[in-house]
């Protein structure tokens, strides 16, 4: 191969390695372009249903504030709070996209996951607590030792958007092979072979109701259950626990389907490890007394598949 030859060769080969170089610069700052655009949300929405936004409010604001603070480097720069009236319109935001985070009990969790694609990733140590689970209680005096004994009885649940206090109980009662009907007030009575239900609005109301024995029974969870202020020791000391439920995730974290995987990580990162940081200790506190957040484990994730069926069992027979 004469000297000529081997130049064109070479300047061939040269050329080569520049295109590809070139094309290799293009394709990186493409890719750092796409990163930079996954990375415009300026704003982290924090979402609760709630019918006391005020109160709500003063407990969603510091969280939301401690986790922003904490991703701008992602440049999110704001953290707003947004209630929904009720599970619905909740449904709703999410579905728009317009709540990219919610705080709720396993069983509104559920029906986000299944309504609008909502994507649960952590269990929340509400008030100290990883879990709880419903008594049924009545007065010592009582003839009722069991489930079955509550025919042609009334209980009190609470509300019926409570999960220890209405859809637990009332799925319970059902899977025990009893029929319920709704009475319009604690005056009217059961029908014999039925347990009449009404909703007392508060704790302490069923716990008045059961001692005043304008019902037979009343429903807690084990938490309410040593709370003076919800169940008086007075009263305590005149009931008995008659009937326990299975336990149930004390609270979730969830976040919407529109909300990318770099917040979701970030998001994730940082609750589990806010328990071992100093700065996050008020906001934790004021986020429902938060001990910390964890991974659902294999029972817990059990727990979640029951909360849904109880749910469907319950809107079923009773709504």
């Amino acid at each position: 191969m004469n000297n000529n030859s081997k130049e064109k060769k070479y300047t061939l080969v040269i050329l080569l390695l520049m295109s590809f170089g070139y094309s290799a610069c293009i394709y990186a700052s493409a890719v750092e372009n796409n990163s930079n655009k996954e990375l415009t949300k300026k704003t982290l929405v924090i979402g609760k249903v709630s019918d006391n936004p005020k109160k709500h409010y003063r407990y969603l604001k510091p969280m939301v504030d401690y986790i922003v603070e904490n991703m701008k480097d992602l440049g999110i720069e704001e953290g707003k709070v947004l209630m929904a009236r009720d599970n619905r319109q909740m449904i709703s935001y999410l579905k728009q996209g317009k709540v990219d985070w919610v705080t709720e009990t396993p069983f509104s969790a559920v029906i986000f996951q299944e309504k609008a694609n909502a994507k649960i990733i952590l269990r929340k140590w509400k008030k100290g607590v990883a879990k709880y689970h419903t008594v049924f209680f009545a007065r010592k005096e009582s003839k009722i030792d069991s489930l079955t004994d509550l025919k042609g009885k009334v209980i009190a649940f609470e509300d019926p958007g409570s999960s220890t206090a209405f859809y637990i109980p009332a799925a319970e009662l059902i899977d025990h092979g009893l029929s319920l009907t709704k009475l319009s007030s604690v005056r009217e009575s059961a029908p014999n072979n039925q347990v009449g239900y009404v909703f007392s609005g508060e704790e302490i109301n069923t716990s008045v109701w059961v001692y005043k024995n304008l019902v037979s029974a009343g429903v807690f969870n084990n938490i309410d259950w040593q709370r003076d202020d919800q169940l008086p020791k007075k009263f305590r000391a005149e009931f008995k626990i008659f009937h326990k439920t299975k336990s149930f995730p004390r609270a979730t974290e969830l976040v919407s389907s529109h909300l990318e995987d770099i917040y979701v990580n970030r998001l994730k990162s940082l609750l589990l490890n806010a328990h071992n940081d100093p700065g996050a200790a008020k906001a934790l506190w004021s986020y429902q007394r938060t001990k910390k957040f964890d991974a659902f484990d294999a029972k817990g994730l059990e727990a979640l598949e029951e909360a849904k069926r109880i749910g469907k069992i319950v809107n079923r027979e009773l709504n």
